[in-house]
């Protein structure tokens, strides 16, 4: 063993050795269903929580709400033992809780930690010593240590503590930031390196064994904070990317240059390029929000993250460019924005998912509706669309079929399914943000 840990947690890691352990996963849904299968597939009885009764009950019955995990992979979980529940006082079977909550912003753009609170809350009165309590969650440095593991600590009706070391008596804490990337078909998940750091050695060891049972490569750091920036280092690095090139997309259009020409040329440097590209705005639960996370805390230490501000500034902006280009573009077709009739092509973040959160496309169609627009929308994976966080729609698909009808069909999203094509064809106007028309040669194409 790399340190030296109590009789307790010894019994702990061979009962993780023999798969004889009980894993609890608070969350069900993009990070945490996945997870669940990782820990099924490796021969762990896992038990699912979630305070939603329809997924809960979906998943009882054998069913998947999330398009790219089939019925079947949730069929053999429960052949091995899965069960979903809202009922959380089972927390107190489990020897590793692993709560995998959103962490949305406020409408103030400040870090909403509301579900890792009440979660923390609802662990709290089923803790027992030697149990691993791992947060997932994205967030901003110094949430484990200064929101999940007081609420722990006070709330157990047993008075237990964290054990930072060896000798302590209590319960261990880690955070191990996920590494989600929905749709992504080329890396499988258990190739994805797992960053871990736990509240004390015996934590890191206890942790680090744990997830080394589902990923080929676990990567220890050495504190709970460390693990907590470098997710934010992460998906920060790829929002300030992306902000660049959607400012240089805008630049290039008054140029009359193709920005996408110039990354594919771009990244045939064979060093010191990664090629990112622009599109109508962020979407995802991740990089749209976790710039925001970090330079809220960065106000504590008396300390501005200009350059990660600017870039958030500008990604924000996309949407709104996006309306202007639209307007723009029926204007030259003789037609006003207030009253056309413009067709959204993708609700989803990205392509090829049926993930919504913090899609351009929410922000996109409220500000062509308030702009007086008579908006419908096309997505092959959303029969409906109603209320979120921050949004309340309450629109169905409309089909595809009276393209001809709209006077602006707007891509938003590039999903595989469309025939761009036979779109373009029969379409009056097509105003593109995602280069999906690429190849295609038209004068009812403004790409944008």
């Amino acid at each position: 063993m790399a340190v030296a840990v109590s009789r307790a947690a010894e019994e702990w890691l061979k009962k993780i050795e023999g798969r004889t352990a009980r894993i609890g996963v608070i969350g069900m849904g993009y990070v945490g269903l996945p997870l669940m299968l990782l820990f099924s597939e490796a021969g762990f009885r896992v038990t699912g929580f979630d305070i939603d009764e329809k997924k809960v009950s979906t998943l009882n019955q054998g069913g998947s709400y999330i398009v790219r995990i089939p019925a079947t992979e949730i069929q053999a979980a429960q052949r091995a033992g899965f069960l979903a529940t809202t009922d959380f006082a089972a927390i107190t079977e489990m020897d590793a809780v692993i709560v995998c909550v959103p962490t949305p912003l406020t409408d103030f753009h400040e870090p909403d930690l509301s579900y890792v609170q009440a979660t923390a809350e609802a662990i709290a009165p089923h803790l027992r010593a030697g149990q691993l309590v791992v947060l997932e969650s994205t967030t901003y440095p110094g949430t484990t240590e200064e929101e999940l593991i007081p609420i722990l600590e006070a709330k157990n009706p047993g008075g237990l503590r964290v054990a930072r070391d060896a000798q302590a008596e209590g319960f261990y804490v880690a955070f191990s930031p996920e590494r989600e990337d929905p749709g992504n078909d080329t890396v499988a998940r258990r190739d994805i390196p797992k960053v871990v750091g736990g509240a004390g050695p015996v934590a890191q060891e206890l942790a680090s064994s744990l997830y080394a049972t589902i990923f080929n490569r676990t990567v220890p750091v050495s504190t709970p904070a460390t693990a907590e920036m470098t997710k934010l280092l992460e998906n920060i690095y790829r929002c300030v990317n992306i902000a660049l090139v959607n400012e240089l997309k805008q630049l290039c259009e008054r140029m009359g240059i193709d920005i996408f020409e110039v990354i594919d040329a771009a990244k045939t440097k064979p060093f010191g390029f990664q090629a990112f590209y622009p599109g109508p705005g962020l979407g995802g639960h991740c990089i749209p929000i976790d710039p925001f996370y970090l330079s809220w805390k960065a106000k504590q230490f008396d300390f501005r993250t200009r350059f990660i501000e600017l870039a958030g500034e500008v990604n924000t902006a996309m949407p709104y460019y996006v309306i202007e280009r639209t307007a723009d573009a029926l204007n030259e077709h003789e037609k006003a924005l207030k009253n056309a009739k413009v067709l959204v092509l993708g609700m989803s973040y990205k392509r090829d998912v049926d993930d919504l959160r913090e899609s351009p496309s929410l922000t996109v169609i409220e500000l062509l509706r308030q702009k007086g627009a008579i908006v419908s929308y096309n997505d092959p994976y959303f029969p409906y669309v109603g209320q979120g966080r921050h949004y309340h729609l309450d629109m169905h698909c409309a089909p595809l079929e009276n393209l001809g009808s709209y006077d602006c069909v707007l891509i938003v999203t590039d999903h595989s399914d469309y025939d761009y094509e036979r779109i373009v064809r029969e379409s009056k106007l097509i105003v593109d943000t995602r280069n999906a028309t690429k190849g295609i040669v038209s004068e009812k194409i403004v790409r944008c």
